[in-house]
């Protein structure tokens, strides 16, 4: 690779070909640094990635790279990551940049833990997409705004909206939590008989599916549908909701909050910094929040304010904010610019010293 400005280099991402399954934002980041000009776009595989030639490795989500469907696959997986982060580490060429999505680290064992703040503090360049994520002073980073869903859910047809509905939808993780949601409902449905539920996504176990299957067991107006969404299906469940209700234990980054608003749909949310910061930029009626648990005087409260507001021919002021597909073309720049910085480096050093 040289340091001609009009090169081209390449980049690996640590996210696969996407598959039917594959949210939204990794869908459109891939098409979008696909068709970028000067940039040979990489899908992640363990092949190329430990031996294969990159100037750039770039992740998402490190944390998903450590986890198999058995112990002796999630084993395997650790080892390989652990290789593939001193091949970056000791490594000359290869610039790290990485997407900061979450700002906590998982519920996880102590070696796992150990090698994600490894691979925090050898990180090359940071791309935060959230104005209030916290980084340590001198941080070199780059901020890129979530970009919103509009022209990606705009081919789906919208479904009527039922009065009295109230949504939610993605992965059903415990951290998102949908038992407490749920348990706001049964008592808020006491006193708004007009109110049911429709809850949408993939519980990441078993047994989680079935807690929320017991949790809704004899409540009236409630409808699971415990499996993947497809992009129409998603659409479909926002549009025919008066508010989307996403009451996570922990929010920062949510791509499920922007969806919603992409649709017109108002969000229900905990109050946070990030979650005051994007009411401020969208509308405050169009980014509802509760303090503390969520109960039923929160969920009853903030669907008489939506309820008002669904419908209406405004929708949420998405201006400062480009289409996602745009935001993965920027997401090129750090990319291109630490993988030249990478190469003067390699060029000064002495003969023998350039590293794998």
């Amino acid at each position: 690779m040289t340091t001609d400005p009009g090169s081209t280099i390449r980049v690996m991402q640590s996210l696969g070909a996407p598959r039917p399954t594959t949210n939204p934002y990794n869908k459109m980041l891939d098409e979008a640094l696909g068709a970028t000009e000067g940039l040979t776009r990489l899908r992640f595989s363990w092949g190329t990635a430990l031996f294969g030639r990159y100037d750039a490795f770039h992740w998402h989500w490190p944390e998903a790279k450590l986890h198999g469907s058995t112990w002796w696959k999630s084993t395997g997986k650790f080892l390989l990551t652990t290789a593939l982060v001193f091949r970056h580490r000791l490594s000359r060429r290869i610039a790290v940049v990485r997407t900061v999505h979450n700002i906590e680290l998982p519920d996880d064992n102590a070696p796992r833990l150990w090698l994600l703040r490894f691979i925090d503090r050898h990180t090359d360049y940071r791309i935060v997409i959230n104005e209030t994520t916290p980084l340590p002073p001198g941080t070199p980073h780059s901020l890129i705004l979530h970009g919103h869903y509009r022209d990606w859910y705009a081919k789906f047809p919208s479904a009527e909206r039922v009065p009295g509905r109230l949504g939610s939808f993605g992965g059903v993780r415990r951290y998102k939590g949908l038992e407490g949601f749920i348990d706001a409902y049964a008592e808020a449905v006491t006193t708004e008989p007009t109110l049911s539920l429709k809850i949408g996504g993939r519980p990441s176990t078993p047994d989680l599916g079935d807690d929320l299957r017991t949790r809704t067991a004899g409540l009236p107006g409630v409808e699971l549908h415990l499996d993947f969404l497809s992009d129409a299906e998603l659409v479909q469940l926002a549009t025919s909701s008066d508010l989307i209700v996403l009451a996570y234990r922990f929010m920062h980054n949510s791509g499920s909050v922007l969806a919603a608003l992409s649709m017109a749909r108002p969000v229900l949310v905990p109050r946070n910094e990030a979650n005051e910061a994007l009411a401020r930029e969208v509308g405050a009626e169009w980014v509802l929040m509760y303090d503390g648990d969520l109960d039923a005087a929160a969920v009853v409260e903030a669907w008489r304010a939506a309820s008002a507001l669904t419908g209406s021919p405004i929708s949420p002021d998405a201006s400062g904010r480009m289409p996602a597909p745009r935001t993965g073309t920027r997401s090129v720049r750090p990319s291109r610019s630490n993988a030249r910085r990478r190469a003067r480096r390699r060029l000064r050093a002495p003969p023998g010293a350039a590293g794998p």
